[in-house]
């Protein structure tokens, strides 16, 4: 039987900033808080000092950084009305490339955002509380890191776009303050697709959702003679478990390829892959894994691949790590 937590427990608040939606979670600031267990979450009511809380939504097409803010804003208060003691930290997984200062320098899913005090900004959220902001693939590796007990580990998070992380000796690698794991913008194909950085050939040109949805589109208005429609992500789904894949193939073919190289360099005990889309493909990881087989050369065989232990919260997750961390 647990015991009812005092109604002031403090909390951690982790974002989870993605391209298409923003996921976040309020979860005790000390892991071993009680939890009560039969406080509502979902309701608008008070979950309850230590029970976690979270929402998610959707970002507005087009919208300026302004306004994305402003949702954002309006969601966190939202969450904080939910949760009844207070926020200490806050811990930020970010696609965009952040400069040290804090600032914007690029994030072609969201380009008004180029240029952005996000530090400042988030800082003007939760202004009682320590704010950390760091790359989400770095974030999603750490956590899938720390779930599966495994100090040596690559992560591939396929959605929007193609996040990646690298944990050596379980710290992150490049070290602090080196930029992050672009993962997704290794060049594979020279001569490959184009991607939203402005190069050939990333691995996230072929891999990402919108990149796999696109070919799929191709593939089956090709096979109807008819003009392409947008394949919806719940019809590739439906191909991919009937067994005619469409395009997810390739896209296992991108992540395998990356694994591959990875594996000559690092030499990692596993590589994992996760993220939003590839959570929603049942046996995605394990066709990665028959491929990248299939690549190893002999008496060098690629890690082996496993999907996220965390599914698609594997950012979200390393986003409340960081803020327990800066708490």
């Amino acid at each position: 039987m647990h015991t009812l937590a005092s109604p002031m427990t403090p909390g951690v608040l982790g974002i989870d900033v993605g391209g298409t939606k923003v996921a976040l979670r309020i979860e005790p600031a000390d892991t071993t808080a009680p939890i009560h267990a039969d406080a509502p979450t979902g309701n608008g009511t008070s979950a309850g000092a230590a029970t976690p809380v979270e929402a998610t939504f959707r970002w507005a097409s087009s919208a300026s950084a302004g306004r994305d803010l402003g949702d954002l804003a309006t969601h966190v208060a939202g969450l904080r009305a939910r949760w009844t003691g207070p926020v200490t930290a806050v811990g930020v997984a970010m696609p965009a490339t952040v400069d040290p200062a804090g600032r914007v320098t690029t994030w072609p899913g969201r380009p008004s955002w180029t240029g952005l005090a996000l530090a400042d900004a988030l800082r003007g959220l939760v202004p009682e509380a320590v704010v950390a902001c760091a790359d989400d693939g770095d974030l999603a590796a750490l956590a899938e890191a720390d779930a599966a007990a495994c100090p040596d580990l690559v992560y591939l998070g396929l959605g929007t776009g193609v996040g990646g992380g690298i944990v050596l000796d379980g710290r992150p690698c490049p070290r602090p303050g080196r930029g992050s794991a672009e993962i997704g913008h290794l060049v594979i194909s020279a001569e490959g697709p184009p991607c939203t950085c402005g190069r050939q050939g990333c691995v996230q040109a072929t891999a990402s959702g919108p990149a796999t949805l696109r070919r799929a589109a191709r593939y089956r208005a090709g096979e109807s003679g008819e003009s392409g429609e947008e394949v919806t992500f719940a019809e590739l789904r439906a191909a991919w478990l009937a067994g005619t894949g469409w395009a997810v193939r390739e896209s296992a073919q991108a992540v395998a390829v990356a694994v591959v190289g990875l594996t000559e360099l690092l030499h990692p005990a596993l590589a994992v892959v996760g993220g939003g889309f590839a959570d929603g493909l049942p046996g995605f990881a394990q066709a990665v894994d028959e491929r990248a087989r299939e690549l190893g050369r002999p008496g060098h065989p690629p890690a082996p691949v496993r999907a996220a232990v965390l599914g698609g919260l594997s950012s979200l997750s390393g986003a409340i790590l960081l803020a327990r961390q800066a708490s």
